[in-house]
């Protein structure tokens, strides 16, 4: 449904120039939710933007259902934005206007009488469970509802596509988690394809299908979320699956490896099993359970001793097991 090919997007000042984007190449399927994570600076908003064209690309082209929007007209692309909604970190609601007109905005644009437009804004705050908010203003709200009426003002002018650009950074993470919710049971509900751009991983694993790392500009892997956690390729999923931002520096001593455990297989006794075995400690380093589109996947980061025979025996055992994932990290600080 939606086709990003070899887009690039250069930002030119006084004083430098910033590649944003260099070829970037992904498709999305419809219906599907897919993510797009990276650090700052990774250029996810820049994407984002150019997907609608609200930014120009310099390069590339963006097809949706097999259509240019490079080749569109103004009055063309502004018919085809309409059935792509956008929601952001800063919300974006109109403060001095109540929730219910907040909603209605989009469909007054459009032509669409007041008392009609209103009869369906309540429709829709009622389906992101804010009915009983409709006449208070945007400022009377928690973070979370007021990303719930923004969620119901693109819902209003039914889109078939949803960006969410940063959507839940704003929020806790308790808030976050319904927001998410809210946002695959709206995609499962109405087959709106969503496209989330965030640099948290504990969002892609919650909600997405696949997903692209960006990095710098580029496209450094893409991925099913499942095997991107069990298998990161590039260092930029490295980074952001193993959190390495949380680690200490310049850890010495023998070698570090990842043991990426299924849901079946998460409270197994690897680690005693193996010191068992070979009868020597080794250093838990980290260890988290995630969940990843509603199963629960395990990792760990283990140090093992500093005798490379012997560390290199106690991989080979590990990796005896079929169930789990081992991998020796050279680059964990």
């Amino acid at each position: 449904m939606i086709k990003v090919s070899n887009l690039s997007k250069t930002f030119n000042t006084s004083n430098s120039i910033t590649e944003a984007l260099h070829d970037v190449s992904f498709e999305v399927n419809k219906g599907e939710i897919y993510g797009v994570i990276g650090l700052s600076g990774a250029g996810k908003s820049t994407l984002v933007r150019c997907i609608n064209l609200l930014e120009k690309p310099d390069s590339g082209k963006v097809y949706i259902d097999g259509e240019d929007l490079l080749s569109l007209d103004e009055k063309q692309l502004r018919e085809k934005r309409r059935k792509i909604g956008m929601i952001f970190q800063s919300f974006n609601l109109l403060m001095q206007d109540k929730v219910i007109d907040n909603v209605c905005f989009p469909m007054e644009i459009i032509g669409i009488k007041k008392s009609e437009a209103r009869s369906k804004a309540l429709q829709y705050l009622k389906i992101v469970g804010l009915e009983d908010k409709a006449d208070v203003y945007p400022n009377q709200l928690s973070g979370g509802q007021r990303q719930r009426v923004a969620i119901a003002r693109v819902l209003a002018s039914k889109p078939e596509i949803l960006l969410c650009d940063e959507a839940t950074s704003a929020l806790d993470p308790e808030t976050t988690k319904s927001i998410l919710e809210l946002i695959k049971d709206i995609n499962k509900k109405y087959s709106i394809t969503v496209i989330v751009i965030t640099h948290e991983m504990s969002v892609i694993q919650e909600i997405c299908n696949r997903c692209a790392v960006l990095e710098n500009g580029r496209l450094a892997e893409e991925n099913s979320v499942e095997e991107l956690f069990r298998h990161p390729k590039s260092n930029a999923a490295k980074r952001l699956i193993f959190n390495s931002d949380n680690k200490v520096k310049n850890i010495e001593g023998g070698k570090i490896i990842r043991i990426a455990f299924e849901e079946t297989n998460t409270t197994e006794p690897v680690i005693a099993n193996l010191i068992l075995e070979f009868k020597v400690p080794v250093s838990i380093l980290e260890s988290n359970i995630s969940s990843i589109s509603g199963s629960s996947k395990g990792q760990m980061m283990v140090q093992l001793p500093d005798d490379e025979s012997l560390a290199n025996k106690m991989i080979e055992y590990l990796r005896s097991n079929e169930s789990i994932v081992v991998e020796e990290l050279s680059n964990y600080e």
